[in-house]
């Protein structure tokens, strides 16, 4: 039985910490009201998943098609505008404040319990073996590509591995790792609302579904690099990024507009909404100057 999203909301809430929870308080965790909390908890008690305000093992059953099963990094790249850092260390490496950038994201997914982690990697390959020694389950995978093809070369050697997987751009500075959740309802973005940016951004339709990948826009969300992809989207994703990547000039693409642009009929691609504060990207060395005084010495 497919659960409705606010019956999803419900569930999830309940199952973090597995504790009785007042239908007030419930409201106030899930953003609905306690009149819609009321309703939903009859019946998800009269279908057996709530007893007595505490999940069930028929709740928790109903949430495994929902849970994320494993984490993708993409970390084959060189990093060009962070020269000249990146010149001896590929930029998910980089210390920020003491601490590398892509440990914000690791931690993030260690935390919310998902187990299976690959990392590709290209550029100094061998220095990302100094993550075993804190996140031993890694899987690395090779990129021989990555400095001849844009960043889908590394979407196609780990297209297998996107059913009910996040997918991260590596460079990312996560502030918030409650953004990084045991579970997803449906295949999304992360996006900031903004009235105008420069870089890469969607628009979206009615349903808050995109609509259309460009790079700039306005009254658009400001694109951030983690997604999630559920059963059915990761599926039909290993198909199309083979094919665009076989394609006459399919090298060269970024690996997000199989689905967001070439393919973009084929997928319901939900925003989900974050703010500028809970996440950045470090784009060009004066960006990480001006984060981390230390390099501006």
């Amino acid at each position: 039985m497919k659960l409705t999203k606010k019956q999803f909301s419900i569930l999830v809430t309940l199952e973090a910490d597995r504790k009785s929870k007042s239908q007030r308080e419930l409201a106030a965790a899930s953003n609905l009201s306690v009149g819609t909390v009321n309703k939903l908890v009859a019946e998800l008690s009269e279908q057996g998943m709530i007893r007595d305000g505490v999940i069930t093992e028929a709740g928790i059953a109903a949430l495994e098609p929902y849970r994320v099963k494993r984490a993708v990094f993409m970390a084959a790249g060189f990093g060009s505008r962070l020269v000249p850092i990146t010149l001896n260390t590929p930029k998910p490496l980089v210390r920020v404040k003491g601490k590398r950038i892509i440990d914000s994201l690791l931690d993030a997914v260690v935390s919310a319990g998902i187990e299976e982690i690959y990392l590709v990697r290209g550029y100094l390959s061998e220095q990302f073996d100094q993550l075993l020694k804190k996140y031993p389950t890694i899987t690395f995978i090779e990129n021989p590509m990555y400095n001849e093809t844009n960043n889908i070369s590394s979407a196609y050697c780990a297209r297998h591995l996107f059913r009910n997987a996040y997918v991260f751009e590596s460079d990312l500075l996560l502030y918030n790792p409650k953004l990084i959740t045991k579970y997803q309802y449906e295949t999304n973005y992360l996006g900031v609302p903004t009235e105008r940016t420069e870089d890469w951004c969607f628009t979206t339709g009615a349903q808050g579904y995109i609509k259309k990948m460009a790079c700039g826009g306005t009254d658009c969300f400001h694109m951030y690099g983690i997604s999630y992809w559920d059963e059915e989207d990761g599926a039909k994703l290993e198909k199309d990024i083979e094919r665009v990547y076989n394609t006459p000039g399919g090298k060269e693409r970024y690996w997000d507009q199989v689905a967001l642009d070439y393919c973009i009929e084929s997928y319901n691609v939900r925003v989900r909404e974050c703010s500028f504060s809970d996440i950045v990207e470090i784009d060009t060395f004066n960006e990480l100057k001006q984060i981390d005084k230390n390099y501006a010495m």
